[in-house]
């Protein structure tokens, strides 16, 4: 299903033939590794472990398993760190994140690159959209998550099926769109993590997504119980945990956008070239209108016609800078464009003016 929409420019670059990074966040996950690595599909270019301080065995076994790997290790706590240190090492086109529990499935990566390159620029896996499931799911927790979904789903307007399930792809060029935490801050004095290094990157990444106006898509997925090892999930911690998180990001995205802040999208599309308005050709009155009236009227039409133009050239002038730089304040520079136009619109009437007067 589709979930947002967006103009087609800005996919003009997209390659047909992807390379695709797989990114996988561990914690002692020595025994599960095996499963997870043999599920990888051909397709793959790139494999990032970002490993999490394990006390066992996890690094020795990824190298084993596949020797081009790429290991780095996170610079603070959290699975949000561990998945922002991954995509800055990633190299690939396309990025893909799984867990390392086998509780995702790694040969369900091609439907997600498939409808990446079909159109999407950020693909999430749903346990309950068609050809979907959860083997691991329970009563109170898809309660919860359906819970969480309206809440969601009412305040960005979008569609989602399954806002709480972790496996997305999406492509290497929108990661700045989510604007995770630097990688390179300390971690805090007091142990606490930075907003965003936690669980609630999934929902953090997903909310953001579709507020930037990314062309976000989903794909049925099938999610399975972990194979080995307990999970650190908690129904009720986590539940509130991704209901503050929505709050938190619905009151981000109407900050960004009261201060003139533009969707990351609009910042990609293409900038059109500027064409110039030819000058007006017999600006002022044929020299046997005697009448002053007939002067009085043909230079304030004269001007209007002039301001007229104006506006639209500095209105694309406005627009076109705007393009350029995605950050900048569209008040700041429409107030700019506007002083400029004071500026002329003045020069002009006083132009005609003596013209109509030598007349």
């Amino acid at each position: 299903m589709e979930l947002s929409h967006l103009n087609t420019d800005t996919d003009s670059n997209r390659p047909k033939s992807p390379t695709v990074s797989v990114v996988i966040p561990t914690l002692n996950e020595e025994r599960n590794l095996p499963h997870v690595f043999a599920k990888l599909p051909a397709m793959i270019t790139e494999v990032i472990v970002v490993d999490g301080g394990s006390k066992d065995r996890t690094v020795e076994v990824a190298r084993q398993l596949r020797p081009d790997a790429v290991i780095v290790q996170q610079t603070r706590k959290g699975k949000g760190n561990a998945l922002a240190v991954g995509f800055r090492a990633c190299t690939g086109d396309i990025i893909v994140m799984i867990d390392a529990d086998g509780s995702t499935d790694p040969g369900e990566i091609p439907l997600f690159v498939d409808k990446l390159i079909r159109g999407d620029h950020f693909v999430k896996g749903s346990r309950f959209s068609h050809g979907g499931h959860s083997h691991d799911i329970t009563r109170l927790r898809k309660l919860g998550n359906d819970g969480l979904n309206l809440v969601v789903n009412v305040l960005f307007k979008t569609h989602f099926t399954d806002l709480c399930y972790g496996y997305n792809a999406f492509w290497r060029s929108v990661v700045p769109a989510l604007d995770l935490p630097d990688v390179n801050l300390p971690q805090p004095a007091d142990g606490s993590k930075l907003w965003g290094d936690g669980f609630e990157i999934e929902t953090m990444i997903n909310i953001r997504a579709v507020a930037e106006k990314l062309k976000v898509g989903e794909v049925g997925s099938t999610e399975h119980e972990r194979i080995h090892g307990e999970s650190n999930l908690n129904t009720f911690r986590d539940g509130f945990r991704v209901l503050r998180t929505i709050f938190s990001e619905f009151g981000r995205m109407r900050g960004r956008r009261s201060s003139g802040k533009r969707p990351f999208v609009e910042g990609l599309q293409l900038i059109a070239p500027r064409v110039s308005t030819p000058p007006l050709a017999n600006p002022v009155a044929p020299r046997h209108a005697a009448d002053p009236r007939q002067n009085a009227g043909h230079l304030n039409r004269t001007v209007g016609a002039r301001r007229s133009e104006d506006i639209n050239q500095i209105r694309a002038r406005s627009f076109d800078d705007l393009g350029a730089q995605p950050t900048q304040d569209l008040r700041s520079a429409r107030a700019r464009a506007f002083d400029d136009l004071g500026s002329r619109q003045t020069q002009d009437i006083n132009t005609l003016r003596r013209t109509s007067l030598d007349d």
